[in-house]
């Protein structure tokens, strides 16, 4: 049964929202137009009517008249429109560079504690970045200024890979000295039978996975699982992959596919920001929530038995 009662669907609007960022939008941006859309959808249903208001009206010393009417200082005239942009509470889990398109998670009202549950969680991400060898720019982006021009015909794929698992042997050999543990002993056999290993400070991105999925001169595609990572750090990872295969490389595209437990196949596009969709989104994503959480609890209880 669809709800045309504005505040049954405000009283409900609280959990979390997967949307598909744009490249070239901001998060800012995309936090305004679903508010506006949101607030503007609420407005056109049916809202709260003024109050009422108790009139009194007559001679004290001889009978009194007593109406009951609409306050006209709660009238939407005079008070402006029942929902407005400063009244719908909303902040993102992940940030997203304005280059990076992808998966944005947002919580509305109070599902702002669970997008800040998710952020200080230490999530890991996964990326598919698109580089092109030949061409090196100032910003490591396709709209920066071209800097150095170099060949690209001796890269082959089976470098590119050998490189990249090098790259990825180098970060998991960090995440055990960040804890203080020698690689090959047994406290960090323990530690990675227990899970991924999350470094303590938030300033040091780390990539837990790279691979190459795809690779035609002079353009090549990778896949990175990554946590603490920022959009200039994925940038300059294929400006650097690109001085080591001697040559150069700067970034075409940047697209967040992963975001903890979310995937591409959970976010809205652009065109179905609406508030019907972010209603069913937001169903969605309790269920996803949910339905981890119990994973986790398994996960936990045999670790104990064990």
């Amino acid at each position: 049964m669809l709800v045309t009662d504005a505040r049954i669907i405000w009283n409900n609007l609280k959990g979390i929202v997967c949307v598909y960022k744009p490249a070239g939008m901001k998060v800012s941006r995309v936090r305004r137009t679903i508010i506006n859309k949101v607030c503007t959808e609420l407005n056109e249903m049916e809202c709260r009517p003024p109050v009422k208001h108790v009139y009194i009206s007559g001679n004290p010393s001889e009978k009194l008249s007593i109406e009951v009417k609409p306050n006209l200082a709660d009238d939407p005239l005079v008070v402006g429109r029942r929902y407005s942009y400063n009244d719908l509470l909303c902040s993102w889990s992940n940030y997203l560079g304005q280059f990076t398109s992808g998966i944005l998670i947002l919580g509305l009202k109070g599902g702002t504690s669970t997008a800040k549950y998710i952020r200080e969680n230490k999530s890991t991400r996964a990326y598919r970045i698109k580089g092109m060898f030949g061409l090196a720019t100032e910003d490591y982006s396709k709209d920066g200024r071209v800097v150095e021009k170099t060949t690209y015909k001796h890269v082959k794929q089976i470098h590119l890979e050998k490189l990249l698992s090098y790259m990825q042997a180098i970060h998991q050999k960090t995440m055990f000295e960040l804890c203080g543990v020698d690689i090959q002993s047994q406290t960090a056999y323990e530690l990675a039978t227990q899970g991924l290993i999350r470094p303590a400070t938030s300033k040091t991105p780390l990539i837990y996975g790279i691979k190459c999925i795809d690779f035609k001169l002079p353009e090549f595609t990778i896949e990175i699982q990554c946590i603490n990572e920022y959009e200039m750090y994925l940038k300059s990872l294929i400006h650097d992959i690109g001085m080591k295969m001697n040559s150069s490389a700067h970034c075409i595209s940047l697209q967040c596919i992963r975001h903890s437990y979310f995937t591409l196949d959970h976010a809205l596009l652009h065109r179905q920001w609406n508030l019907q969709n972010i209603l069913k989104n937001m169903e969605q994503c309790a269920k996803i929530i949910a339905e981890h959480e119990h994973i986790v609890f398994q996960k936990n209880a045999a670790l104990q038995r064990g």
